[in-house]
């Protein structure tokens, strides 16, 4: 096992390859990206408490180690207690593309991106960015924004009180939840059995897919309206409320289901490049009511 203990700026590169990675920080920024390089890390910042590095049996952790006995009993928010600057620390690390991670941070903004094995994101307050990430993908938020752009695979989404935003996915698998918080899904998905689950308790929805999409699609808006750019996602339920809607685009073979508490839904048409070179800009797509 290979260990170092980082307590100024400093930079490492890992001759042993590196197959999975850990990262543990209090407070700070963390940007992690998958590289056809050797793995590799950069600290930039750091407060007066170290960093552990290890590097065992191909997993890479980047931690602050163990709280002080003493403040144990105070629960997950310690090391408030010891101080914010005393564990901040901006760290960036470099690892293969194929690097399955596991990233968490309390207070900060965290960046991942090209890891193409999976990912799963934990962030108590601050900003989370995941770029072109595939495979399964976990990225949860207590307080803040969460945006992804480019992903694959299977992605899962989660906020207390925060935005989501995903665009140019070709994601396979979506879910977005918040409970406080708005959804935008701007999604270039594949035309198949693509799954799409976006829920949110206080906040609107807004989800555009492509034209071509074969979805069986439901939208519900307890409190809220629902309108869509589709003619075959049609209005049900009583006479006069446009609160749910439903019908099939293509064979219907995918899902897209969307439902909220309190606020909007849209449905918008996203034109596939054929349409585009015919004439049809993404910002001229009609939205219409369903009939």
């Amino acid at each position: 096992m290979a260990r170092w203990t980082i307590d100024s700026p400093r930079r490492l590169s890992f001759e042993e390859p590196v197959e999975r990675l850990r990262v543990g920080l209090i407070s700070g920024r963390l940007n992690v990206v998958g590289t056809d390089g050797p793995a590799r890390l950069e600290v930039t910042s750091i407060g007066t408490r170290p960093l552990e590095v290890n590097l065992e049996h191909g997993e890479l952790s980047v931690t602050f180690g163990r709280r002080p006995v003493g403040l144990r009993w105070l629960g997950p928010m310690w090391w408030i207690v010891s101080g914010r600057k005393a564990y901040h620390a901006d760290v960036s690390i470099a690892v293969p593309h194929h690097t399955p991670a596991a990233l968490k941070l309390i207070s900060g903004s965290l960046v991942a991106s090209a890891l193409r094995a999976g990912a799963d994101v934990e962030v108590t307050s601050g900003r989370v960015t995941l770029l072109g990430l595939a495979g399964q993908v976990f990225a949860r938020m207590c307080s803040g924004p969460v945006e992804a752009l480019g992903m694959r695979g299977e992605v899962h989404l989660e906020t207390v009180s925060g935005e989501l935003v995903m665009a140019e996915s070709t994601a396979e698998r979506v879910y977005a939840k918040t409970i406080s918080g708005s959804i935008t899904a701007d999604l270039d998905n594949p035309p198949f059995d693509t799954e799409i689950y976006l829920e949110t308790i206080s906040g609107e929805v807004t989800a555009r897919v492509r034209d071509d999409s074969n979805l069986d699609v439901h939208l519900h808006a307890v409190s809220g309206r629902v309108t869509s750019a589709f003619p075959d996602v049609r209005y049900v339920g009583p006479t006069g409320r446009k609160n749910s809607a439903s019908g099939k685009l293509g064979a219907g073979t995918g899902r897209l289901r969307v439902n909220t508490t309190s606020g909007n839904i849209s449905l918008l048409n996203r034109p596939v490049d054929e349409d585009e070179a015919y004439g049809y800009p993404d910002d001229e797509v009609p939205e219409t009511e369903p009939q």
